[in-house]
């Protein structure tokens, strides 16, 4: 039977005139998530991002 990890990561909005400025601040850890996650035999099965408010939620869904 498979294992499954959820993992929440939260990023906020500011005041800027770079449109993309979640993006790019957020590869370098989001990556690093996948790299720890994989390293340890999790694959990353799924994905799904809400904005609530200045909030951007992003959830990885691993199975093992």
């Amino acid at each position: 039977m498979a294992d499954y990890k959820v993992e929440t990561l939260i990023y906020y909005s500011k005041i800027t005139l770079d449109t993309k400025h979640i993006v790019k601040s957020s590869q370098k850890e989001i990556q690093e998530k996948l790299d720890a996650y994989s390293k340890d035999g999790w694959k990353l099965t799924s994905t799904d991002a809400v904005s609530f408010g200045a909030a951007i939620y992003i959830y990885l869904y691993f199975e093992k």
